[in-house]
């Protein structure tokens, strides 16, 4: 199980049976708004409402990882773009939906949708 807490650190709990054991895993030093599995849970992203993402590969159990940063106030989610694990889709409160690479978090395509957007 991971999660994360305000302070920007993210967690893991391995549970097995009544026991527990508790990993600090990074620490982003920024709250994270979301946490999501690549389609083949090989990294997760961790995104902060700032416009900031990050990767974390647990096989690999080091830092997170600074993708990209939108710097942006109006950022309001990012996902993995499927099918794979190479690009991510992030989207503005202005509708601006923008395309990046995961492996240099090069910014590579916008589309403007013309209409503010929620997250509900």
């Amino acid at each position: 199980l991971y999660f994360s807490a305000q302070d920007g650190i993210l967690i893991f709990y391995h549970i097995k049976d009544l026991q527990y054991e508790i990993k600090i895993c990074a620490d982003i030093e920024q709250p994270i708004s979301s946490l999501i599995f690549s389609p083949d849970y090989t990294s997760l992203l961790l995104v902060t409402d700032q416009g900031t993402v990050y990767s974390y590969r647990p096989a690999h159990s080091g830092e997170a990882v600074k993708l990209l940063d939108t710097s942006s106030n109006c950022f309001l989610a990012a996902d993995f773009l499927t099918p794979g694990n190479n690009y991510c889709v992030s989207v503005t409160i202005s509708g601006e939906v923008q395309v990046w690479s995961l492996e240099d978090g090069t910014f590579l395509s916008k589309l403007n949708l013309g209409i503010e957007v929620h997250v509900t």
